[in-house]
């Protein structure tokens, strides 16, 4: 009797997506290496880069976060004991 693994399904979708990354990788390797090792090299600095970008999309989120629960709020209180 086989035990069922138990994955989280974004868990799961973050290895599949690291796993085709990684086989198209090694595809541009085999085609043409010189283009594969700098992006190999690249891709460190490229991240550095973008970091702000992800920083500012967490902090718009969240600040919209909190004005869609403080909108939301009074619906929320006037449905009762559940609803909170």
């Amino acid at each position: 009797m086989a035990v069922p693994l138990l994955v989280n399904c974004s868990a799961a979708a973050t290895i599949e997506a690291a796993m085709a990354a990684f086989l198209l990788w090694i595809i541009l390797f085999i085609l043409c290496w010189p283009i594969a090792l700098l992006a190999l090299i690249l891709y460190p600095f490229v991240w550095l880069l973008l970091l702000p970008f992800r920083l500012v999309g967490i902090a718009v989120h969240g600040v919209l976060g909190l004005f869609s629960a403080i909108f939301m709020l009074p619906i929320r209180l006037l449905r009762g004991p559940r609803a909170i």
